[in-house]
């Protein structure tokens, strides 16, 4: 794209790429006229300046010179002492080699001219200076004149030997680029010559054996000291020929695309996989000549480019001479032209007076040209790009916590040989070395079972008391005896406490427990037995005499019926009126006798005098007696001090029931919670893990420390894990939390583990029920999993050889389940067939779920009485002693290692968060679980990718048209529009193979449980669609169109939705889609999906 314009016909010269800004020197070119004849010739100096908008470029200095310029150059001799730029040397049509001073033309002093020489005969049409030496300059002329000079001292030039023979003219001299005495000069006749200065002679000789190489241009190569170009200006043979002086009888390569004479060439030095040239043939063309292929062209004008340069400060800038008088800079980077178009009636027109241009006394009316509409060019860059745009060392960070570094080591080889391989490194960063490490101690824990020893091990390296304290009431829930260890954390013990009443009684405690020491008494009693004996031994009576001797009278006692109270008392009672006694009792201030007589008359009576009792009591100790003796604890808990949380926590423990011990923790947790300061949150705290209310142990926590630091959120991530496995213990079943907080801790933890390389893990605690983690971290991180895994199977010959320095792809195996404890052997799937065993299966991709965190969809909403509620009361209930509740059918049994104490003595199993005995059956064992991965075969081809994620597919889609289906058990009766669609003949529908008939009828019988217990007239719409749209499964089976793969797949989905165990089908469905072909399952997964969705959220 062309960038900046001069007019001028002139011979160029580019500043040194030190020198700042950059200048372009322009001499009046030898042996061409312009259309005035002006034969006066200049120096002058022009500046880059992209500031100005505009083509123009300003001219900093101007010098006239009496002779013109055949060739220019800028060397930078003395360039930088006292602030020198340089030096300007010109070669002059009459055989003058002139010095100038840019520094001089710049300020127009009249000491431009530094020195002066004529010793050519002839013009100068070729001149290069030393790139080790910036004081040798060579030059060439007629008759093969080359001249070595030495810019400190002009008057004795030197020759680098004898003249060449035969005699012709020097169009072009060169240093080499890496050796410093190697000069190599060409004449018209396509020879180059190639000198050694230490010799002073010519040590080889090149030439084309064709003899039509007029040569019109020489280079060196920038990097490799043995080859040069050679550019032919004939039109015959218009080639740049490459040679490699090692092999000199022939080119190296020859670039032909040109169609004329080459005019000039030039050769990037920031870059050598950038040549120039120009030719005859209006064409500007930029060659790699490694490859010999043309990268780019210039748009250029129908005139021909005599001199072609590449600017060496700026390198993606050049400049372009031509005939007609035009100097043009271009960029090779493109970029966008506002066409400008300079109207030669303009300029004419400018040339005249327009008031009276021909004396007449008239003018000139306005000349009215149509000027066509301006349209902006979009000027494309180079095809790829150049090496100063290339980052020599770069680094980038990825999702996983993954560093991608590259560096481009130097090749010490020749470029045409192959360039090294450029490594790319990918290695793991891992900022939270302490998170990371306590989340594989949790991750494992949670997989092994073993909390006991976990929780023991959190309680030695607590921090403070406060959380020892709540470590150590998660570790009572592992434990028997729950609710007597919970009061014992309280504060409250059974033997301690029987030690202090027996001394407020006076009494002494004996090791039994009891005041009274049994083994005394047996004694005393043998004594006494023995001392009667003495006494009694004459006189003694039969045993059968002790009866006889009893005395048989006894005093007289009084019954009053007189008026007072005591009369009415006992009129009362001869009459049968309990409840009038009582309330005689009651206001004579008889209180026992009162409770004595109100538990004979019945039940309602003895609750009406408890209750008028404990109206009268005002001690400290009767708001408590009354809760004990009414079963009321919700006084308690919304009226006790804060500072008697341990007091009413502890009467639920003892005394609640199950029903009401959650909700009672609950708001007991909320009253503290209320309180606002860090030491009631944590007591809140306790309350909340008595009453396993994971939502508000979670909230409770956050509302007092800063999750968002790593450490922080993996304490509440410890807490909330080791809970709600407890709870699970306690319950034989999943927990369900539908919790926003939670959901976004859990986010935010799964976020934070990936970014530390720990992507399974992370998915593995990601809440399948939110939308950020499906539009986010979800897809990245199976994205992530499944690059990570079979990078190798897709290792192909690439630009970029790919080294991690960390291994990543690793083998992706299945996660526990929350529940399952150890893994089955993959022999005990039904059948007896392995899972991925099948010929060229596919391991598929796992998705754990979330440990113990179920969709939202999965089950109803619990009811506050079934959330995990407190301990079994110490008295039996009308409903008798609860037992221990069997595990579900086909539940794995607890982790090896792992044990559970058997419940204490006269207290039934369980403890906060255990709910009644209940025996869950079920009808078909569950489908197996474990590793389904198997080792790749080695034939295997690998899918071809999946380029969109099927997770974010709409469950809605477009009802084929060819198919029309009815609802599941409808007669199906033929549509007017089906029959118009089928041919005149019989059509016959191929059957679907016999092993694969299962899969229809379960797929099938979904449908119909779902539509049949379907309420909601979207999920219905749904449901319809879905019947629809699952037949395209059933044509792909009848055509044999799916890979085993996908067959064994939709197998291992078939039989957990026959289990009903749909979580495991949707996990199953994930690893499918991860694993296959997307245009190969895109018709029918998502269908399955919604189907497994609704029934698990309808539960059938």
């Amino acid at each position: 794209m062309r960038v900046k314009e001069i007019l001028r016909t002139a011979t160029q010269a580019w500043s040194p790429a030190a020198h700042h800004p950059a200048y372009l020197a322009l001499g009046t070119s030898a042996q061409q006229l312009d259309a005035s004849f002006n034969t006066t010739a200049a120096l002058e100096i022009f500046e880059m300046d992209f500031a100005d908008t505009s083509m123009d470029m300003k001219l900093r200095g101007s010098l006239s010179t009496t002779n013109r310029f055949h060739s220019l150059i800028w060397v930078t001799f003395d360039m930088g002492v006292d602030g020198s730029s340089g030096r300007l040397i010109g070669g002059g049509e009459n055989g003058t080699l002139t010095v100038y001073s840019p520094d001089a033309i710049l300020s127009s002093a009249d000491d431009a001219v530094i020195g002066q020489s004529s010793k050519h005969t002839g013009p100068v049409r070729a001149l290069d200076y030393n790139p080790f030496q910036s004081n040798l300059l060579a030059s060439g002329a007629n008759d093969s004149e080359i001249y070595i000079w030495d810019l400190n001292n002009l008057s004795n030039p030197m020759t680098p030997g004898t003249k060449s023979q035969p005699v012709e003219d020097v169009c072009v001299v060169a240093w080499n680029k890496q050796v410093q005495h190697i000069l190599a000069s060409a004449g018209p006749s396509g020879r180059a010559v190639v000198w050694d200065l230490r010799k002073n002679e010519p040590i080889i000789k090149i030439s084309d054996h064709s003899n039509r190489m007029h040569c019109s241009g020489m280079l060196w190569h920038p990097e490799v000291a043995t080859q040069m170009i050679l550019a032919s200006e004939d039109d015959r043979q218009p080639v740049i020929q490459m040679w490699d002086l090692r092999f000199a009888t022939s080119p190296l390569k020859v670039l032909e695309n040109h169609t004329r004479g080459i005019l000039s060439v030039s050769w990037s030095q920031a870059d050598p996989e950038l040549l120039l040239s120009s030719a005859k043939d209006n064409r500007i063309l930029c060659w790699n000549p490694n490859t010999g292929e043309v990268i780019y062209e210039l748009p250029t004008v129908n005139q021909w480019c005599f001199d072609v340069q590449w600017c060496p400060r700026n390198p993606a800038l050049l400049s372009a001479a031509s005939f007609d008088g035009h100097i043009s800079v271009y960029t090779v980077m493109g970029g966008c032209l506002e066409a400008q178009q300079y109207s030669s009636v303009d300029k004419i027109s400018g040339a005249f007076d327009p008031s009276d241009p021909f004396g007449t006394g008239q003018a000139l009316p306005p000349l009215q040209v149509p000027q066509p509409t301006a349209a902006p060019t979009i000027i494309p860059p180079l095809r790829t790009p150049p090496k100063w745009e290339r980052r020599p060392i770069g680094a980038s960070f990825t999702f996983g916590g993954k560093l991608v570094t590259f560096d481009s080591p130097r090749s010490v080889q020749p470029a045409p040989s192959p360039q090294p391989p450029r490594q790319v490194h990918v290695s793991q960063v891992i900022t939270e070395a302490e998170f990371l490490q306590r989340s594989r101690e949790l991750q494992a824990t949670l997989q092994s079972g073993s909390f006991i020893s976990y929780c023991h091990n959190k309680i030695s390296s607590a921090p403070s008391e406060a959380e020892q304290d709540i470590w150590r009431f998660l570790l009572v829930n592992f434990e028997d005896e729950a609710r007597v260890k919970f009061l014992r954390l309280l504060g409250f013990s059974k033997d301690e406490l029987e030690k202090k009443i027996s001394s407020c009684l006076g009494k002494k405690l004996q090791p039994n427990g009891h005041a009274l020491d049994v083994n005394d008494l047996a004694e005393k009693m043998q004594t006494l037995s023995a001392q009667r004996a003495d006494d009694g031994s004459e006189s003694a009576a039969p045993p059968t005499d002790f009866f006889s001797q009893i005395q048989k009278e006894k005093t007289p006692f009084h019954i009053p019926v007189s008026a007072d109270t005591d009369g009415l008392i006992s009129q009362a009672l001869l009459v049968g009126n309990f409840e009038g006694a009582v309330d005689l009792c009651l206001s004579d201030g008889r209180y026992a006798e009162a409770i004595l007589l109100s538990i004979s008359g019945g039940e309602e009576l003895l609750k009406k005098t408890q209750q008028r009792y404990l109206n009268k009591q005002t001690n400290r100790v009767s708001m408590l007696i009354s809760s004990v003796v009414t079963q009321n604890w919700t006084d308690i808990v919304q009226d006790c001090e804060l500072d008697n949380w341990k007091e009413a926590l502890a009467a639920l423990l003892t005394y609640a029931n199950p029903e009401e011990f959650a909700p009672l923790c609950d708001t007991l947790g909320s009253r503290l919670e209320a309180g606002g300061t860090e030491k009631r949150c944590l007591q809140a705290c306790l309350c909340y893990i008595c009453s396993g209310n994971i939502h508000k142990l979670v909230e409770c926590w956050s509302s007092q420390r800063d999750c968002t630091a790593p450490l922080s959120l993996e304490d509440l991530v410890e807490k909330v894990m080791v809970l709600r496995k407890s709870i699970e213990r306690l319950r034989n079943s999943e927990v369900t939390v539908q919790s926003s907080v939670l959901e976004e801790k859990l986010i935010h933890y799964a976020n934070i583990l990936a970014n530390q390389g720990s992507l399974e893990t992370a998915l593995s605690y990601l809440p399948q029920t939110s939308q950020q983690v499906h539009t986010h971290i979800y897809t990245r991180t199976h994205t992530q999993i499944a690059i990570s895994t079979y990078w190798p199977l897709y290792q192909k010959p690439l630009p970029y050889r790919f080294s991690p320095s960390q291994p990543v792809g690793s083998p992706v195996v299945f996660p526990p389940s929350s529940l399952s404890g150890p893994v089955p052997p993959l022999s005990s799937a039904p059948g007896g067939i392995v899972p991925g065993s099948l010929p060229g299966s596919v391991p598929m991709m796992p998705t754990p779920p979330a440990p113990g965190f179920l969709p939202a969809a999965s089950l109803p909403p619990l009811p506050p009485s079934s959330l995990p509620g407190g301990p079994m009361p110490m008295y039996s209930g009308p409903s008798g002693p609860q037992g221990a509740a069997p595990p579900p059918l086909g539940t794995a049994p607890p982790p090896t290692g792992t044990v559970y104490p058997p419940p204490g003595v006269g207290y039934p199993q369980g403890g906060p968060g255990a709910p009644g005995a209940k025996t869950y059956s079920q009808s078909v064992p569950p489908p197996p679980t474990g590793n389904l991965l198997t080792s790749i075969a080695g034939d295997y081809t690998p899918p071809a990718p999946i380029t969109a994620p099927v997770m974010s597919l709409s469950a809605e889609g477009a009802v084929p048209q060819d198919r029309v289906q009815v609802p599941p058990g409808a007669p199906q009766e033929p549509s007017l529009q089906v029959l118009q669609q089928l041919p005149a003949e019989r059509v016959e529908q191929k059957e679907i193979p016999a092993e694969h008939m299962i899969l229809k009828s379960t797929f099938d019988s979904l449908v119909q449980r779902c539509q049949l217990a379907a309420t909601d007239p979207q999920t219905k719409r749904k449901l319809d669609d879905a019947s629809k749209r699952i037949g395209s499964l059933y044509d792909k089976l009848r055509d044999q169109l799916l890979s085993p793969s996908i067959l064994s797949g939709l197998h291992e989905i078939s039989r957990c939705v026959s289990a009903r165990n749909y979580q495991r089908a949707l996990e199953l469905h994930t690893q499918v889609v991860s694993s296959s072909n997307f245009s190969e399952i895109s018709a029918f997964m998502p269908v399955l999906k919604v189907l497994m969705t609704i029934g698990n959220k309808l539960g059938v």
